[in-house]
């Protein structure tokens, strides 16, 4: 079982404080939602996990290793901002993860592509923001690693791509061995494929707790609850 950890995490730039003494432990393979406002420490968490940021104080450990950079062959990242290479086609750009990842499943991504209706022909720069979005998705997807990171997808998009993003990571994540940590404020949307979830406020952690007991102890839904937390 892939045990991810942080014990105690801090990051701080300059004098801000993005995150105060984070301490986590996630070992049940599923969805997983971290939920808070804009500027709550969301994406600092993320990029912590995915070894892009060194905590200030803490530590963060994968199956007992400390996480670096070189954990990205453990840890697939799909951050908010756009990288992909605007010159290339969609199958270009499948082909040179295939060439460059030795985890991609090309043929997963080409699956997932067609399935979307996504012109495989279509250059990157010519390809609407939602089909853009399809194809980041696709490509972290794509990936066999036991930690799918996921920032934002859904921010800015309109609700059927929505609605796809969700239906691709529930279709094409294999939940019996990955685990995928999304964080989000569309709380309402992502409720009913969450497994467990994080409420983050002004870079602390006010609440963890799995979605089925959350609703048993409080009886009432995440965004009730998110309300209560956070608000």
């Amino acid at each position: 079982m892939t045990v991810l950890s942080l014990k105690d995490v801090s990051k701080r730039y300059g004098r801000q404080h993005a995150l105060r003494n984070v301490t986590m432990t996630l070992s049940n393979n599923g969805i997983v939602g971290l939920i808070g406002p804009n500027g709550s420490g969301k994406s600092t968490i993320l990029k912590l996990i995915a070894g892009l940021l060194q905590p200030t104080k803490g530590e963060i450990t994968l199956s007992g290793e400390k996480v670096t950079r070189r954990s990205a062959d453990q840890i697939a990242f799909l951050a908010e901002i756009d990288s992909l290479y605007s010159y290339q086609t969609v199958q270009e750009t499948v082909q040179f993860w295939a060439n460059t990842t030795p985890d991609f499943s090309e043929k997963k991504a080409v699956e997932m592509l067609e399935t979307l209706d996504v012109d495989l022909t279509k250059k990157i720069k010519n390809l609407s923001k939602g089909n853009r979005a399809r194809v980041k998705l696709a490509l972290i997807i794509s990936r066999d690693v036991p930690i799918l990171l996921m920032d934002e997808p859904l921010s800015g998009l309109d609700p059927m791509v929505r609605e796809d993003i969700l239906r691709m990571i529930v279709s094409y994540v294999d939940v019996e061995r990955q685990t995928v940590i999304l964080s989000t404020h569309e709380v309402a949307e992502v409720e009913p494929y969450l497994d467990y979830v994080i409420f983050v406020k002004e870079g602390e952690v006010r609440l963890e707790e799995s979605v089925e007991s959350l609703r048993e102890k409080r009886g009432t839904n995440l965004v009730e609850t998110m309300k209560e937390v956070l608000l």
